[in-house]
């Protein structure tokens, strides 16, 4: 009996054991999960705006949250609007997390926009064969002079040169990229105190900045990099939808069919569709210049060139037709100055788009035209030279059937009942008509 007994009560124990100890192993590891440090990384290139600034502010604001060791900002940027850059670096420079803006791969640029990016960062960091600079601010689709142009200029100085200062670095250098429009390598930002180091890839920022200690709103902070877990920062549907947009080349293309649509909506009242799709487009490739450096001149040729297609469809000369094709292909080369090539809209595209507008002029003329000299089929116009048949003798007036239906008839000669006779004019309902029956002498 002691023996039949002792058999589940060593098994139980067992179980007991290995449960404990596998209970105590999952906690363990768990707990080693939870504190094991991570670096989260987010990648951005592209135009700096709205959309872009709400998902950069939200990755940092997830690092806070998860308890990030550091937030590494990947970026490439030709710049953006002011405002958003402020806001983004107003949440930088507010960050207990350490955040570390390195610019890469080879080739990317920090500049306008990415300038002011770059230098809030706690630690700045640049790959080989990048550039950072030229932040000299820009109202879009306006030329600032005098009093306004200065009043602008100063207070991005002095919004550069605070951020400079507060990170420690060259402020002197950050006056002249906004004064100067100056810009600069990876290497010669470095030898300026303009970033903190060179780092050919992730790998070796990650071994160059390990151990740095930096100061943040929380406090001093001792980054941990090297053997941290490598995080990836997703970037959402709509930032990416909206990042799309902000090419300089869709937002062109947006408003050149959003400027077709409205004026095959002025041309042909009624048609609805090209009227509201081209509602759309214009509004959203409005959206999306808003990030641009526009030319007002370029934008008021492009204005200028719809005016002059809906004077030509009512006109149809040809000469204000290519008045407007002249005016377009202009405009789109002027809309955005050569100065920010980073936003360059594509020759190919532009001469694209005024060969494709050139042909639909020249067929909607011609079509026109043709239109214009074709015989009225329609109305009185259309009335004249057609054949009805007198209903009652016209002696000189009766009545005489025509399109199935009866009409008061007059007729210079008089005309038998059953008789064809040509319709010669119309008048108040009245149709005056002759003989298609020669009379003999």
């Amino acid at each position: 009996m002691v023996k039949s007994v002792s058999v589940p009560v060593r098994t139980k124990l067992l179980t007991l054991f290995f449960s404990v100890a596998l209970s105590i192993g999952i906690s363990v590891s768990a707990l080693f999960a939870s504190t094991r440090p991570f670096v989260l990384i987010a990648s951005y290139d592209g135009s700096i705006g709205p959309a872009s600034c709400e998902w950069l502010v939200s990755a940092i604001r997830n690092a806070e949250q998860e308890g990030a060791n550091a937030l590494i900002l990947q970026l490439d940027t030709p710049g953006g609007l002011l405002e958003s850059t402020r806001l983004l670096v107003k949440e930088m420079l507010s960050s207990p997390c350490p955040i570390v803006v390195y610019v890469s791969p080879a080739g990317s640029r920090a500049a306008s926009a990415g300038t002011f990016i770059t230098l809030a960062a706690h630690v700045a960091a640049m790959a080989p064969g990048t550039r950072i600079g030229a932040a000299h601010p820009v109202e879009l689709g306006k030329a600032s002079e005098g009093d306004l142009r200065l009043k602008l200029e100063n207070d991005t100085v002095a919004f550069i040169k605070s951020i400079a200062e507060t990170r420690k670095r060259n402020s002197s250098w950050a006056e002249d990229s906004v004064r100067k429009s100056s810009s600069s390598t990876e290497g010669e930002a470095l030898a300026l105190g303009a970033i903190d180091c060179v780092a050919k890839d992730l790998d070796d920022l990650f071994k160059k900045i390990d151990g740095k200690a930096v100061t943040t709103a929380g406090g001093e902070k001792v980054l941990r990099t090297q053997d941290s877990e490598r995080r990836y920062f997703p970037m959402s549907l709509r930032v990416k939808f909206f990042k799309t947009l902000t090419d300089p080349n869709i937002a062109y293309i947006l408003l050149i069919v959003g400027m077709y649509g409205l004026l095959y909506e002025i041309i042909s009242p009624g048609a609805i569709f090209p009227g509201v799709a081209g509602s759309i487009c214009l509004l959203v490739g409005l959206y999306a210049m808003q990030t641009l450096p526009v030319n007002s001149a370029g934008v008021g040729l492009l204005i200028l060139a719809v005016l002059l297609f809906v004077i030509e469809s009512q006109v149809v000369s040809g000469l204000i037709g290519l008045g407007g094709l002249i005016a377009l292909a202009l405009g789109s080369l002027l809309l955005v100055p050569q100065e920010f090539p980073g936003f360059k809209i594509e020759t190919s595209l532009v001469l694209s788009v005024s060969v494709l507008t050139g042909l639909f002029l020249f067929f909607a003329v011609a079509a026109l035209l043709k239109v214009k000299q074709r015989k009225p089929v329609s109305g009185a116009e259309g009335m004249v030279g057609e054949t009805a048949v007198a209903k009652t003798d016209l002696t000189p007036r009766g009545q005489v059937l025509y399109g199935g239906e009866i009409w008061n008839a007059q007729s210079e000669e008089n005309v038998s009942q059953g008789e064809e006779v040509e319709i010669v004019r119309v008048e108040n309902l009245k149709l005056f008509v002759k003989s298609r029956t020669p009379k003999s002498g």
